[in-house]
């Protein structure tokens, strides 16, 4: 009869047979951009797969008379994550538009190239356009595309498609607010680098939902404020599912929800333009207050979610980030969060082997915030940045909080290039002597602070995950400052703080599997009972069972 520690483990394990295998694939940046400049994050990916589709339900076994780690109590946390989250199956079958013109709407002929243009341009604000079955074509001209009117709304019927056949760059763009895009296909369009085909200005308001927009160059979706993006399919992008970026102003108020995001980069962007930063599932830039709920991302050639640069006030929670080739989320040089009640599972096989094969000590990890935590004086639905009953399975590692000494307002090794903490409007300020003295010392850097990590469980079998070092840390720490020659920050100061001074908290946590922890820097590597005590004392009243990960 198996005990209920092995029995935890076992159906675990059977979730991850279940949930599909990645393997053969490589991954991330080299081991000197690690210690002598800011990580960008930039990545390499040889291949990417299609995983199998989630299970909807994990039970957990309940544990009793199990050994614990000496040292660690032998109770689990009560709100350990009960269930995996159910996900959107949308790109295979998406939800069908409606068969009839609805009352009042203009009907879009498909045998008539740039019918849906042409219409929109002679109609009044607020007119509802009928797209109707067949494959709709813009004109010929690369800068041809639809530009709305205030509260217009586009409903594509069932096999609507508007395909921009490898010509046209753009294909809903301008300035005007508040309009739907709703059961149409979005494909084949070419935007630049950076750009997007679908809200390509970044307008307010817009509400995109049972869309498909797949098969584009560049980024299948802008963003704006207030912007609704529902049970959509992002798919096959070359550079973003959506890159949620704004010219002018920030973005507020963004939902993200039920949506699958599958396959975006490509093209492979991090290669091209190495170290860029520039992929992902979905990039956030600046936005403050975002709700990503209920998403499926997974198979992206890259990270899956990826928030980078004075971001906000993010909830994220009951997605399911499974089978990115990198990171299943980044939080980066950010502020305020919640992440909770998500599943994440086999993230990260790509680019954490990668760099455990060339030697690379980092602690590559899948949740990975760098530069980023709480800040009272921002405003937000919280003040600091909580991750808590998430279930992490046979992903390659766990969490890193990582701080880079190097990179502040003002520094050459400010990969943000230009871009200051919310803490200071005038960048310039940021400089010597000023700089060295409160309270630009401590706001002119971005930190890792006020982070609590608590009531997770992280499983590990490295036989599934098919390594055998470097794919099983958690970690908490900071390179050692040298750059440049007037900072403040030199030494060892940053990994101290971020260490034992910025309130970064593990505690009541379920730990199944061989983990290790790493803290203040690279080569400092922990078992449990030394991540416990003195000096770090993290994970009190955590359990953790090395056999029973697999």
């Amino acid at each position: 009869m198996l005990s209920a520690c092995r029995a935890e483990a076992l159906v675990a394990e059977l979730l991850g047979v279940l949930s599909g295998a990645a393997r053969g694939r490589a991954g991330r940046r080299d081991a000197a951009e690690i210690h002598q400049k800011p990580p960008r994050e930039g990545r390499v990916v040889i291949k990417w797969r299609n995983g199998a589709l989630p299970v909807a339900a994990l039970v957990l076994v309940a544990a009793t008379g199990c050994v614990s780690t000496p040292g660690a109590p032998a109770a689990e946390p009560s709100a350990a994550p009960s269930a995996a989250r159910s996900v959107a199956h949308v790109c295979a079958k998406p939800a069908a538009g409606p068969a009839k013109a609805p009352a009042g709407a203009v009907t879009v002929d498909p045998a008539v190239v740039g019918d849906l243009a042409a219409k929109t341009k002679g109609s009044p604000p607020n007119t509802t356009f009928w797209l109707r079955p067949g494959k709709h074509r813009l004109d010929p001209d690369r800068y041809a595309q639809v530009i709305p009117k205030e509260g217009d709304r586009y409903l594509g019927a069932p096999g609507a498609v508007l395909d921009g056949r490898k010509k046209n760059q753009y294909a809903f763009g301008g300035t005007a607010h508040d309009v739907t895009i709703s059961h149409l296909t979005v494909q084949r369009f070419v935007a630049p680098p950076d750009e997007g085909v679908v809200n390509h200005d970044s307008a307010d308001g817009w509400v995109i939902e049972h869309a498909t927009i797949q098969n584009n160059s560049g980024a299948g979706l802008m963003a704006g404020a207030r912007q609704r993006v529902r049970a959509s399919c992002l798919r096959d992008n070359g550079q973003y599912g959506m890159n949620a970026y704004k010219a002018k102003g920030r973005i507020s108020g963004l939902v993200v929800e039920g949506n699958e995001i599958v396959g975006n980069n490509t093209g492979d962007w991090e290669r091209r333009r190495k170290g860029c930063g520039c992929t992902g599932g979905i990039k956030f830039w600046a936005v403050n207050g975002a709700d990503i709920r209920g998403n499926w991302v997974h198979d992206n050639r890259g990270t899956g979610l990826w928030a980078d640069t004075n971001n906000n006030d993010f909830r994220i929670e009951k997605n399911v980030l499974e089978a990115n080739d990198g990171a299943a989320l980044i939080y980066e040089t950010s502020y305020n969060a919640v992440i909770r009640n998500n599943t994440i599972r086999r993230n990260n096989w790509v680019e954490g082997r990668r760099e455990a094969e060339r030697g690379d000590n980092f602690p590559y990890s899948t949740v990975y915030l760098s530069e980023s935590g709480g800040e009272p004086r921002i405003k937000a639905r919280t003040d600091k940045i909580e991750i808590y009953r998430n279930a992490l399975e046979n992903n390659w590692s766990g969490i890193t909080l990582w701080e880079n000494a190097d990179r502040f307002c003002n520094s050459p090794a400010n990969t943000s290039s230009g871009d200051c903490t919310l803490l200071v409007r005038d960048t310039d300020r940021c400089a010597k002597p000023a700089i060295a003295k409160a309270p630009l010392y401590a706001d002119c850097r971005w930190k890792t602070q006020r982070v609590d990590i608590h009531d997770n469980r992280f499983v590990l079998d490295k036989s599934v995950v098919k390594c055998t070092v470097k794919c099983d840390r958690m970690a908490v720490l900071a390179n050692y400052g040298t750059y440049p020659d007037w900072s403040p920050y030199q030494g060892e100061g940053v990994a101290e703080a971020i260490t034992h001074k910025q309130h970064n908290r593990w505690h009541d946590n379920v730990y199944l599997g061989p983990w290790q922890f790493v803290a203040q820097d690279p080569s400092r590597v922990l078992d449990f009972g030394q991540w416990q005590i003195t000096p770090y004392q993290q994970d009190a009243g955590s359990t953790l069972r090395a056999r029973d990960g697999g």
